[in-house]
């Protein structure tokens, strides 16, 4: 059973070869270097060896060159004529150009599998990363999904959001009796907030199906795991969605499967290119939760691994808990440069057959310093290392290939159509409508009394029977001349009795009754 991932390393100019421990890879890793030093072809050759290894993987490819791991590479070919003599040169005995089961994936279902999920799995807190909500903004949000739940009101695509803060703000004053002030000016904010991100594409994001994390931890019949790469060329134009997305899957990860300890290899190998993207002006309790991921997820058998420019670029907190490690090389051609240069040796173990921090600098293309785990999870001595080459081939695959490798995936149909089941916008949609036929029912119930009532003043429909429903049951003075002298005298004083002088008159006599108690 195979133990370890291949690097590179050997021959007279390197140290020993360099191999990562599976039983170690879950403790996740760093590859960093410059532009153009080689970090491309070390995430290759390392999503090859764990796939061999039967452990699934899942990279994000943002430049659309690492798609050609669904094709086998060619001595013929420009960049693979020297592999052969460096696998020679290093002593990589297994090296041979092969492909590899490859699933396609892209955010806006162009070229792969469509991904989604529901904003109720998302949850407010990468919500608000997301659309790059202020405090007060995050609270209302907060009190949104809260309502979700109470009312049952499923939020799962951004039209239920929009319909759900529509009736917050309708109801802003009831709710902030119960949960605290709900600015209208901040459920504008969110808004327009969502609106910026439908626009960047994130209608295509959240909706169902959702994606199940058990797709993307597939093996082959004959135990290759599969490789799952998310097209991000045009992903990462919006570099906020791309980093929220992937925080995202990883805490996904976290959250559902179960623990397992030290597995003898991991069950799934997550790589995070251009993982500045996670922490450029993340608020910290995004940061806490990034840490907390790496520092439990290990024990979940999840192996995370980010690559970036800089270690800079990655939190100390975090940066100290990525065991496996492989530098190309920085280019140092400022202070500060220098200066983050001398803190990335500094956090290797040292070798005293060179300084680090000149291997690091000098380092070629191809080339890394690297320092990996070894028995009892003790870092390894600090070595230069020749990279192994890729057995699949360099740059991207044609149109065709993709195409055909979509439609005979294992998950072709799954994901591809979208539905959209009764959830907030629906509900609140029929609520309000049922409002407005009740509203339209009393309006001409109310109209039609009015009417009956101006049909009987008029004595148009009144036929002497029963009283029309409406109408006013209080007699009606008589129109009709007195008829007598006597009568018209009765009138008079009824009249004046029942007016200010009767009142007088009524005030007089009880005046005179009470006054003596």
């Amino acid at each position: 059973m195979q133990t370890s991932v291949f690097v590179g390393g050997g021959g007279p100019d390197y140290g020993e070869p360099q191999e990562l421990l599976l039983s170690y890879a879950n403790r996740h890793g760093l590859i960093a270097g410059a532009t153009g030093t080689g970090k491309t072809v070390t995430l290759q050759i390392l999503a090859e060896g764990f796939s061999d290894a039967g452990v699934p993987v899942i990279l994000s490819d943002i430049k659309g060159d690492i798609s050609g791991m669904a094709e086998p590479g060619s001595p013929e070919g420009k960049l693979h004529k020297p592999f052969s003599e460096r696998a020679a040169k290093i002593g990589f005995e297994g090296f041979r150009y092969d492909s590899f089961p490859v699933v396609f994936w892209d955010l806006f279902g162009e070229q792969g599998h469509p991904v989604r999920t529901t904003l109720a799995d998302m949850g407010p807190l990468l919500l608000s990363r997301l659309m790059g909500l202020t405090e007060a903004q995050e609270g209302v949000l907060n009190i949104a999904f809260r309502v979700s739940d109470e009312e049952g009101l499923p939020l799962l695509d951004l039209k239920d959001l929009q319909a759900l803060l529509t009736w917050v703000g309708q109801n802003a004053g009831d709710l902030s009796l119960r949960y605290g002030n709900v600015g209208t000016a901040s459920v504008g904010a969110i808004q327009r907030a969502l609106l910026v991100l439908e626009n960047q594409g994130g209608a295509h994001f959240f909706g169902e199906p959702a994606l199940a994390l058990e797709d993307l931890m597939r093996v082959t019949p004959e135990g290759r795991g599969h490789i799952n790469i998310l097209a991000a060329d045009r992903l990462i134009n919006s570099p906020r969605l791309y980093a929220t997305f992937l925080l995202w899957l990883l805490s996904e990860l976290f959250e559902t499967l179960p623990e397992v300890g030290n597995p003898e290899k991991p069950k799934l190998v997550f790589f995070f290119d251009e993982a500045h993207l996670l922490f450029d002006d993340a608020p910290k309790a995004l940061v806490d939760k990034v840490e907390q991921v790496a520092r439990l997820i290990r024990s979940k058998g999840v192996g995370v691994y980010f690559i970036t420019q800089n270690p800079d670029d990655v939190p100390e907190n975090i940066l100290g808990q990525l065991g496996n490690r492989i530098q190309h090389a920085l280019r140092a051609f400022t202070a500060r440069d220098q200066k983050a240069l001398r803190r990335a040796a500094e956090t290797y173990r040292p070798n005293p057959r060179f300084d680090t921090v000149e291997a690091i600098r000098d380092v070629g293309t191809g080339e890394a310093v690297t320092s990996l785990l070894e028995a009892k999870g003790v870092p390894g001595v600090v070595e230069r290392t020749l990279i192994r080459p890729p057995s699949t081939r360099l740059g991207p695959c044609d149109a065709a290939t993709r195409r055909r490798i979509i439609e005979t995936s294992p998950l072709a149909g799954k994901y591809e159509a979208a539905f959209d089941r009764e959830s907030a916008h629906e509900i609140l949609a029929a609520r309000a409508a049922a409002a407005a036929r009740d509203a339209e029912e009393a309006e001409a119930r109310v109209a039609r009394e009015a009417e009956a009532d101006r049909d009987y003043k008029a004595a148009r429909r009144y036929s002497g029977e029963a009283r029309p429903k409406g109408v006013s049951s209080r007699p009606r003075s008589s129109s009709r001349q007195p008829d007598s002298l006597g009568g018209a005298l009765t009138e008079a004083v009824l009249k004046e009795l029942s007016g200010t002088t009767g009142r007088r008159l009524m005030r007089g006599l009880l005046g005179g009754l009470f006054k003596g108690r």
